[in-house]
């Protein structure tokens, strides 16, 4: 037996993948959820704090200058 890790971007697809687990032609293994780990906690310590400030320079001229434009 050979496991594969796939990615269902298609609840029909999932279902599919349910359909042959019930005719015992696969078995669906579970997996740990990573969803529950917020991005932050996930993502600290990954920029230096020259770059997380250059970044932060960024967002803060990119939203004035979004707030200060003409339409």
């Amino acid at each position: 037996m050979e496991t594969v890790l796939i990615q269902v971007t298609n609840s029909k697809a999932y279902k599919l993948l349910e359909d042959l687990e019930d005719l015992h032609l696969i078995k669906l293994l579970k997996t740990r959820d990573h969803s529950k780990q917020k991005l932050s906690e996930k993502y600290l310590g990954k920029l230096s704090p020259n770059v997380a400030d250059e970044m932060q320079i960024h967002v803060k001229k990119s939203r004035e200058e979004w707030e200060n434009r003409d339409i």
